[in-house]
């Protein structure tokens, strides 16, 4: 795992923009527009302290929001996860996925979607993740905290339904064996979902078979420090963070 800022490679570049709008002549470099953010996810930097060598913060605001709104993160984000699959000798797609939460704290300035983790005593966000055996993020959906789990689930598998043809069996912790298991068994024919937790009686973190991939999928997220806290005024910038994080990590093993 790099630690530390690299601009894109030639060869990173050649496969990102074949999935960016190239098809007219720009003020400003996509390329650039594309390191400008990666930059901003490493380092953390607010928008409007972003250094003079790239573009203006608004012009690269406007295509972070632009290509989160439009689909184009997403699909760029899918096809690195398929490219990374392929290159491990998997299917492009996985039928085993696994669900998970992280809570976190948010900035000081954060008042919409947020609420208090009673479990573990957060006031701030939840980010769920829908991950494969991998740990590749192909969901990600940001609420507040005090929004029990189960809940919200639903909404990372409505959204892969057609992305995700092998997707088989889903699993989880016991907080989503009431409504998230109701929902999948009531809207979704011949998917599966598996209850998978530690023993009851053991004590602090126990790798649990296949699930543990989403605790190691968080931890890569303290490698940027735009995640060291949730600093976005909306869920949806978030999300969005959190799918250029996954993109810049498999990003890093075309070297």
């Amino acid at each position: 795992m790099k630690t530390s800022f690299e601009a894109l490679s030639d060869s990173q570049w050649e496969f990102i923009k074949e999935y960016l709008p190239m098809q007219r002549k720009r003020k400003y470099d996509l390329r650039e527009i594309v390191n400008a953010i990666l930059m901003m996810l490493r380092s953390g930097v607010q928008w409007r302290n972003l250094d003079s060598q790239y573009p203006p913060w608004q012009s690269v605001y406007y295509y972070f929001r632009t290509w989160r709104k439009d689909g184009t993160l997403e699909r760029l984000n899918a096809a690195l996860n398929r490219q990374e699959r392929l290159r491990q000798g998997k299917a492009p797609t996985p039928s085993l996925v696994c669900i998970d939460t992280q809570s976190i704290k948010v900035a000081p300035f954060i008042n919409q979607d947020k609420g208090i983790d009673g479990n573990k005593w957060i006031n701030g966000r939840k980010r769920h993740l829908l991950v494969d055996t991998l740990g590749l993020v192909w969901a990600v959906v940001v609420h507040a905290a005090d929004v029990h789990d189960g809940t919200k689930a639903h909404l990372l598998v409505e959204h892969l339904l057609g992305y995700l043809p092998r997707m088989k069996k889903i699993l989880v912790d016991q907080a989503y064996r009431k409504v998230f298991h109701q929902w999948v068994q009531t809207n979704v024919v011949g998917l599966e979902v598996e209850f998978s937790s530690k023993p009851p009686s053991t004590q602090g973190f126990v790798p649990v078979k296949w699930r543990w991939v989403n605790e190691r999928s968080f931890a890569w997220l303290n490698f940027f420090r735009r995640h060291s806290k949730d600093y976005e005024k909306t869920t949806n910038s978030s999300e969005a963070w959190i799918l250029w994080a996954n993109c810049q990590i498999l990003l890093n093993r075309f070297e």
